[in-house]
């Protein structure tokens, strides 16, 4: 007799535990699209950085950032005036789209080269003022993690790095893509 409530139990414990697998979370079901504001780069950067990604599969998504640096003469925001940034992520986890992801991203941007400072061939310091604006494309990877809440918010929070392929000698050499991203799964 116990060896029969034994194996009752067994059998009930398993289908239990199968049917909590096989369930979906409200934010999995027909929800393929995201739409994000990266709160990170507003607040430090003043960048008004908002993108859209379009979920292929639990695994995989495509989507395009747009940046626009707001108008202001002092801190980092100089570094990028606009960007228009289409990306591809993998994702790494048991669940629809979220943890952790790499992500290989194409970028078109546009920087104000102000400043360049250099030593001639006499050792004499000169520092030049450049007020053009050099625009280059760069590729490159990053790394994060998203986080998806059952209402579907979500929360992402990502750093990458990517190698200009301009010619352009006086600009820069590499550009950086991250920040903390929210937004929502619709």
């Amino acid at each position: 007799m116990k060896k029969i409530t034994l194996l009752l139990l067994l059998c009930v414990t398993t289908i239990s535990f199968a049917q909590e697998k096989d369930e979906k979370s409200p934010q999995d079901i027909n929800k393929k699209h995201e739409i994000k504001l990266n709160a990170f780069g507003l607040l430090v950067a003043e960048w008004f950085d908002v993108s859209y990604e379009h979920l292929i599969n639990e695994e995989s998504s495509f989507g395009v950032g747009l940046l626009v640096g707001l108008d202001s003469d002092t801190g980092i925001d100089n570094y990028r005036k606009f960007s228009l940034t289409p990306f591809y992520r993998r994702y790494f986890s048991n669940k629809f789209a979220r943890g952790f992801f790499v992500e290989g991203f194409g970028m078109i941007h546009s920087y104000e080269n102000n400043y360049y400072d250099y030593y001639d061939y006499n050792g004499n310091y000169i520092s030049n003022r450049n007020d053009d604006t050099e625009t280059d494309f760069a590729v490159g990877i990053s790394v994060g993690g998203k986080f998806v809440s059952k209402k579907g918010f979500t929360t992402e929070i990502y750093l990458g790095v990517g190698r200009n392929l301009g010619g352009n000698n006086n600009g820069l050499e590499a550009v950086g893509r991250g920040g903390i991203s929210l937004g929502y799964r619709f």
